[in-house]
């Protein structure tokens, strides 16, 4: 789960296309939705620091969620139907506030590597979500999420969990919350189309973290540390805006499995950056139990390519 608000499961494995080389403006959204995204869980840890899991995370999707709803407005893009206003509450709840929400809640006692770590399980919970609707998974598929589920069984024996039953538990129900939310928007929940579902999920979802935080009493450093406003505006302009909209183009431009690619990605390079920037501790187990998981998720999302592609 990375700090974006929408999931499309990935349908193809993260190879180059053959032919013409990539485009100034391919690479550059590749890098903001790989090092953007993948930087996104240690701006979480920094911005814990002044403001409380379900606080900062609500604020967070409210501003971005009110910037782009703005945005479209001024270009014209009609305003969600009830209906849709409706499913973005359901999707928003499940998505931003279990999956999001949940996310910070475990990594107040998590290192945000090993958060992102457990998070690159989601292609493999959606496909067994995906099972309720009747979409079974073709061998490869299956043998994947035998493969990640594997490899998240050994992180959950690693130092990091073993030492946080909550911050385990959390991470699970934030997991599930965001599968479930990923599916039902695709499946019977549609939001109002581009970016302007994207925005009115942002709001609902920063509603409900907002009563979240209201109803377990969090209090906001005041004034907040620097680092922390520096990391929820990173948060909210880079994570939320500028990766989502580069994330956009890819789907636009890109092949489906050059856009999925930040799956394979983003779990390195939170762990690097949790390494490197702000001194987690990652065994040689943990980082072997990634491997396996990241295994999992390549066999999940392989598919053949058709001759001459």
């Amino acid at each position: 789960m990375s700090s974006r608000a929408v999931s499309t499961p990935p349908q193809a494995a993260p190879t180059l296309p053959s032919g013409p080389a990539l485009s100034p403006l391919i690479v550059a959204c590749l890098a903001a939705t790989w090092l953007i995204w993948g930087s996104t869980y240690l701006a979480i840890k920094y911005a814990l620091v002044s403001f409380p899991p379900f606080f900062q995370m609500g604020t967070r999707f409210l501003a971005a969620g009110v910037l782009l709803l703005a945005w479209m407005r001024w270009r014209g893009t009609p305003m969600p139907t009830r209906l849709q206003w409706r499913n973005a509450l359901i999707v928003g709840t499940l998505m931003l506030g279990g999956g999001m929400g949940g996310t910070a809640v475990a990594e107040t006692t998590v290192g945000s590597g090993l958060v992102v770590a457990f998070i690159a399980v989601l292609p493999l919970m959606i496909a067994l979500v995906n099972l309720a609707f009747g979409v079974k998974p073709r061998a490869l598929e299956a043998a994947g999420i035998a493969v990640g589920l594997a490899g998240v069984l050994m992180l959950t024996q690693g130092q990091g969990f073993q030492a946080s039953p909550g911050g385990l538990m959390a991470i699970c129900i934030a997991c599930l919350s965001w599968s479930v939310g990923s599916v039902l928007s695709q499946r019977s929940l549609p939001l109002a189309p581009g970016a302007m579902g994207f925005a009115s999920e942002m709001l609902c979802g920063g509603a409900v973290l907002m009563a979240l935080s209201w109803a377990t009493h969090e209090v906001p450093q005041w004034p907040p540390q620097p680092v922390a406003v520096g990391a929820w505006l990173y948060l909210v302009v880079a994570g939320s805006l500028i990766a989502f909209n580069a994330y956009m183009v890819l789907l636009a431009k890109a092949s489906a499995g050059l856009a999925s690619s930040y799956a394979f990605v983003n779990p390195v390079i939170a762990m690097l950056l949790g390494v490197l920037i702000a001194g987690e501790r990652v065994s040689g187990f943990e980082w072997a139990a990634v491997g396996v998981v990241l295994a999992g998720v390549v066999l999940l999302m392989w598919k053949r390519q058709p001759a001459g592609h």
